[in-house]
């Protein structure tokens, strides 16, 4: 497996740093946070995103994307991490698209792929229920009425749920919690009656919700694919948000690394700049060398994913699992070699630790991954 980028992923990556690097620098997360916006992110900006083509990197051509791929959509969210960019590429592009590609029908496809790829509509997926996250732990009810399907329950911490257009809902129409038969999926308007939606403020200032179905009743064509067989899918497209988000938390990690790095060269104690001292310089190189390895394991995830090789749902878990620990490990350190400075809201690098903290639960935490990556071994 070659871990190189080609030169049309080169380009989009560099094309992504001057973007997010003038229209989303942390500054503009800072004035979303203190403004407390309403979408939690700027419709404008998305609109040049999706007419770059972000919003459809995963979206097949014959519905208005450009099919290019997790590599490809993976050094976007790379360059996004480094500014913390606020943006519903990983609720919409990275997760609702690849999964409405995967099992929609023609007819589901034709309504909704082409409007989310001109990000004219936002997706979220409806999943978690508790505290952590586990795909299989579903209680919320998809009862059949006849020729409709009903919906009780609720679901938390749903990225972009208050803002999106058209949610995917993972429902248990058979089995029990924890099982992985029995669940389906369902496509479902946000202005559905029934549902009701609760904003959610992140420590990272990002956007989530918390969404409760009272007998939201749906039509049979709100159905996505088969009835209770949608594990395998959720799972599939779930290892490409892992490995993307772990992209994210890659860019994010490199930039608090380069800004104590800077700081390092520029403060001085002692008549020295703080960076001399051995000490330091020994936790510098730890962290550089965390860094490479979870470059390695993020890449690594993406191109398998790419290639539709079997051993992707273990990469993404491997590429997830130490980008946690990585992004943990090199934010921690950050805020702590900032010194007095790095604690107070006035220095951006805090902005760092509260993205790790969040992106750290997200599709699951560093142990989570262990466990899975060693369950998928046989152990």
């Amino acid at each position: 497996m070659s871990l190189l980028l080609n030169d049309e992923q080169k380009m989009l990556k560099s094309a992504a740093r001057d973007f997010f690097g003038a229209r989303l620098p942390v500054a503009a997360l800072r004035r979303l946070r203190d403004d407390d916006d309403a979408d939690g992110f700027d419709r404008a900006t998305w609109r040049e995103m999706a007419d770059l083509g972000w919003a459809g990197v995963l979206v097949p051509e014959a519905w208005g994307g450009s099919d290019f791929g997790y590599t490809g959509l993976g050094q976007v969210l790379e360059e996004a991490g480094r500014t913390l960019a606020a943006t519903p590429l990983l609720s919409t592009a990275l997760i609702v698209a690849p999964l409405l590609a995967a099992c929609g029908s023609a007819t589901q496809k034709d309504a909704l792929l082409p409007a989310l790829a001109a990000g004219e509509r936002l997706g979220a997926l409806a999943l978690d229920e508790g505290p952590r996250h586990a795909p299989a732990d579903i209680a919320l009810r998809a009862v059949r009425d006849g020729e409709h399907w009903v919906l009780d329950g609720t679901k938390h911490f749903v990225l972009d749920g208050h803002v999106a257009d058209e949610l995917v809902v993972v429902a248990r129409s058979a089995g029990a919690p924890g099982d992985a038969h029995g669940l389906s999926l369902f496509l479902v308007p946000a202005t559905a009656p029934g549902l009701s939606r609760t904003r959610l403020r992140m420590v990272d200032s990002r956007n989530a919700a918390r969404l409760v179905f009272d007998r939201v009743r749906l039509g049979a064509d709100a159905l996505l694919g088969a009835p209770d067989t949608a594990f395998a899918t959720l799972d599939r497209v779930l290892d490409g948000a892992r490995a993307g988000l772990a992209a994210e938390m890659l860019g994010g990690t490199l930039e608090a690394f380069e800004r104590t790095l800077d700081y390092l060269k520029l403060r001085r104690q002692f008549g020295v700049p703080i960076g001399s001292f051995q000490a330091l310089k020994h936790r510098a190189a730890q962290m550089f060398c965390e860094i490479e390895l979870t470059r390695s394991a993020v890449l690594a995830a993406l191109t398998a994913l790419d290639a539709g090789d079997t051993a992707a749902p273990l990469l993404a878990s491997l590429a997830k699992a130490k980008a946690c620990e990585t992004f943990e490990l090199v934010s921690n350190e950050a805020v702590q070699m900032h010194g007095g400075i790095g604690m107070t809201d006035a220095a951006d690098i805090g902005f760092f630790l509260k993205r790790a903290r969040v992106a750290q639960q997200t599709f699951g935490d560093a142990a989570f991954h262990r466990n899975r990556y060693a369950t998928l071994r046989g152990f």
